[in-house]
């Protein structure tokens, strides 16, 4: 009975996400985000781990719960588990922004709009230099973003059991982002810059 009030819930919370007019306001927001799709690694490998450098310690609590509930919904059937997995993700991405101080307004659908400078971002990280994101940065910010960078880089190689160093590289990761779009922001996740 309780899984059935569980997932009616959520479909009602679903559909109240779906209905309800949203802007993707952060990069880690999305379904195709990165936040969001290590919440789906760690459902399909049962390792929380890959979820937990998103957050902040004090949170682990929460999201464990919400996780071994997700895990025990999932083997109720595929419509159970697209609904865990779902709830779980946004209670991922509502719980990372909450430890950035950054408002929750639900979990974007595949294909939402990603700011320009943030999408450049992303194409630093993965080609290793920024030039994609030359132009979009002003001359004066270009060599704070270059400290950003290579601390993103220094740190992106880590053992994803070791959720310290997990939330040591989204530190560097998430102030990197923050900095690229035009922001101050100094995101002390673990142990600080």
């Amino acid at each position: 009975m309780n899984e059935l009030l569980f997932i009616a819930a959520f479909a009602v919370t679903l559909t109240m996400v779906v209905l309800w007019p949203q802007r993707a306001s952060a990069h880690c927001d999305t379904i195709e985000g990165p936040t969001a799709q290590d919440g789906l690694k760690a459902l399909e490998s049962a390792d929380l781990a890959h979820a937990l450098k998103w957050i902040v310690p004090e949170k682990e609590a929460e999201l464990r719960e919400v996780f071994e509930r997700a895990l025990a919904a999932r083997e109720l059937g595929a419509a159970a588990q697209d609904v865990a997995d779902r709830w779980f993700m946004e209670n991922l991405v509502r719980i990372h922004r909450a430890g950035e101080g950054a408002a929750y307004t639900g979990l974007q659908p595949a294909g939402a709009a990603v700011d320009e400078k943030v999408a450049a971002a992303d194409r630093c990280i993965a080609q290793g230099d920024l030039r994609p994101l030359d132009g979009l940065v002003s001359p004066e910010r270009w060599p704070e973003l270059e400290r950003r960078f290579a601390k993103v880089l220094e740190r992106r190689e880590y053992d994803p059991d070791d959720v310290g160093a997990g939330r040591s590289y989204i530190e560097a990761y998430v102030n990197f982002f923050k900095f690229a779009e035009g922001h101050e922001h100094h995101h002390e996740h673990a142990h600080g810059s």
